[in-house]
């Protein structure tokens, strides 16, 4: 278990000359100011909500009596650090939507919410007063016999009463104290240092929410998903270098082979047939290169999303703007996933939407790469009658849908895994968003479209982005 690792640094030789015993004692004396103004912000919440109720007013400040544990637990997962270097994470879960009634609806169904709560209510009346009698009695102890001399000296009466215990009477025996308090001080750092872990490991167990088999279940679903989708990856790359080394080699081998044969001058029709054959390779080597390129492009494996995106960009037949704003490298089904959606979209802007303009733009956003793809043309772009249920379950209402991207005006339609049509319009079945749909899924994103009659069409796909572990 993690909570071992609080108490190994106590174990170590050390331990008492590290910087251990004054980050736990700044871990421990910061819990009194911080526990003594949550008491006070609790009894003050509580009984202005139970005065004002009768008027109504009160209810808000009951809600935020209930929401208070959130900040507070927030600032202990902070000041956790102090004493564990492993972070806590937030257990909380992104809102459903937009607002402050999705927030707060989020919050209010959440375990974590409610065990903040009870960690601030525990916090406020039980763990600061025992942190600062522990504190308190070891400056107390310590600096009292270390403040010995000092206090006979002050007095001028040539003694000093040490700790209200006995009186010394004469600067060695002061003296004498002041070396106890000495020796006693790193002694006392490792009781200080067992309370510091033990809080700690307390409030680790509180403000993180046991995972029920359920919950193990589904985050093992999601492991070897990701697991599928890398080695599916892998295959793919393994296919294109397969047919860029070994296929693609061949063809270009057997035209030259063929251009020779024909500078040899045969006869009619072997040369013709000769020539024949050298534009049919041509063709075939001309295929097998577009092949390679849509299984997966080199120069997304070589210089990443942006530079893979403008280079559809340049190919389209109509004018594309590319502004996309990615740190660094993803994870390569993250970007292959990306690639092959804007593809999808700017494929389907050329085919149907009568658009004589077109743009990708997109940026990190929470931790979340979102992209848009929009374009000029008619709009009315509409999904399957299948895809129209899966979008409304999954995506929402087209009002909804249109609120997220900023198009909410017309007949805006979603798809989470519906298919459809992509950006630009009119058609009405087609299966090249349901696999982009499926494959963003996957990685657990989303897919929306927002195309009122007249346009402008706005394809987005949204989806987490953690940065790539290696690129080797």
């Amino acid at each position: 278990m993690h909570s071992s690792g609080l108490w190994h640094p106590l174990r170590r030789r050390d331990y008492v000359i590290s910087a251990r015993p004054w980050r736990a004692a700044l871990y421990l004396l910061t819990s009194v100011p911080l526990g003594a103004a949550t008491l006070l912000t609790l009894v003050l919440l509580a009984v202005a909500s139970s005065a004002l109720a009768v008027v109504l007013v009160g209810l808000p400040l009951l809600l935020v009596l209930v929401l208070s544990g959130i900040p507070l637990a927030s600032l202990e997962r902070r000041r956790l650090r102090l004493v564990d270097s492993t972070p806590l994470t937030d257990p909380h879960r992104e809102p459903s939507g937009t607002g402050l009634t999705a927030w707060l609806r989020t919050r209010l169904q959440e375990r974590s919410t409610w065990r903040e709560l009870g960690y601030a209510l525990l916090f406020a009346t039980v763990l600061w007063p025992l942190e600062a009698l522990a504190v308190g009695a070891m400056l107390l102890v310590c600096g009292g016999l270390m403040a010995t001399p000092a206090v006979m000296a002050a007095g001028g009466a040539g003694e000093a009463k040490v700790l209200k215990l006995w009186i010394a009477d004469s600067y060695p025996e002061a003296f004498a104290a002041l070396a106890a308090g000495v020796v006693l001080l790193p002694v006392l750092a490792y009781p200080l240092g067992v309370l510091a872990a033990g809080r700690a490991a307390l409030t680790r167990q509180l403000l993180s929410v046991p995972e029920s088999g359920a919950d193990s279940r589904l985050q093992e679903l999601d492991r070897s998903r990701m697991r599928l989708v890398d080695a599916f990856e892998a295959e793919r790359r393994r296919i294109e270098r397969d047919l860029h080394d070994g296929a693609q080699q061949r063809l270009v081998a057997l035209s030259m082979t063929l251009g020779l044969a024909r500078l040899e001058g045969p006869a009619e029709p072997l040369g013709g047939l000769l020539a024949k054959a050298q534009g049919e390779a041509d063709v075939a080597l001309v295929e097998i290169r577009e092949l390679i390129r849509g299984i997966h492009p080199q120069v997304l494996t070589d210089r990443g999303l942006p530079a893979a995106v403008e280079d559809i960009a340049d190919r389209s037949p109509i004018p594309v703007d590319v502004r996309l704003d990615v740190p660094g490298r993803l994870l390569e089904a993250v970007e292959s996933g990306v690639y092959f959606a804007v593809s999808e979209a700017l494929a389907n802007v050329a085919k149907h939407s009568g658009a004589t303009r077109a743009s990708v733009r997109g940026g990190v956003v929470s931790g979340r790469l979102a992209v848009e793809v929009e374009d000029d043309g008619q709009g009315g772009a509409r999904l399957a009658a299948d895809g129209g249920a899966a979008g409304a379950a999954d995506g929402g209402t087209g009002d909804r849908i249109g609120d997220r991207i900023g198009g909410g005006t017309g007949t805006s339609t979603g798809t989470g895994t519906g298919s459809g049509s992509g950006p630009g319009g009119g058609v009405r079945a087609g299966t090249g968003l349901q696999g982009v749909a499926d494959r963003l899924s996957v990685l657990g994103g989303s897919l929306l479209l927002s195309s009122p009659p007249g346009g402008p069409t706005v394809f987005r796909l949204e989806v987490p982005c953690p940065p790539a572990r290696s690129r080797t």
